[in-house]
């Protein structure tokens, strides 16, 4: 983990940095989301959103929320507020994204673990995600397995991946592997 990392919650100042780092992520592969979907994944679920500062900036974020086993947010649509699921039997990690320069330091890491607490101490059971240009192999170094059957939309690229891990009982491996975009979108979630 890194020691000058520190997760807080997004605030309002933070969209625009979230925007530039979502679209340098996502815009090459045909991912990349409109601001007004990003913030309403974020306002439909603001406990499990997070915003990650290191050496001085903005270094990463991670959108999570909500969603049934096997569903996924729509990336042409925002969220619907009152559509997000109450149940709290699965948190779907939407986005996880770390600032280029700055990856393989261990910082998606450090937002996956407190997502991990985050969901332990509200109560969810499983964690899932889609796992897009390859980045299953990450995901999967971290507790994450394929569920064979669901099949991602097609607005998730080539390849893209359904993943879940069960959130209590398994540990993040201290040596996972990290990709240089871990993109989770619903993302990569």
């Amino acid at each position: 983990m890194n020691d000058d990392a520190r997760v807080r919650p997004i605030s309002e100042g933070d969209w625009d940095g979230i925007v530039a780092l979502e679209a340098g992520a996502y815009t090459a592969l045909g991912l990349s989301e409109e601001r007004s979907a990003l913030e309403s994944r974020v306002r439909a679920s603001p406990g499990t959103c997070f915003a990650l500062d290191a050496e001085q900036r903005l270094a990463g974020y991670v959108l999570a929320l909500p969603y049934p086993e096997h569903g996924y947010p729509d990336l042409t649509r925002a969220e619907e507020t009152a559509a997000v699921r109450a149940s709290r039997a699965n948190l779907h990690l939407h986005d996880l994204v770390i600032e280029e320069g700055l990856r393989g330091r261990g910082l998606a890491k450090t937002l996956l673990h407190h997502l991990l607490a985050t969901a332990r101490a509200e109560g969810y059971e499983r964690i899932s995600l889609i796992a897009v240009n390859g980045s299953d192999t990450f995901w999967a170094a971290n507790g994450f397995t394929a569920r064979p059957g669901v099949a991602p939309a097609e607005g998730y690229g080539p390849g893209a991946v359904y993943m879940s891990r069960a959130v209590l009982g398994g540990v993040v491996p201290p040596a996972a592997v990290s990709p240089a975009a871990v993109p989770a979108r619903d993302e990569v979630g």
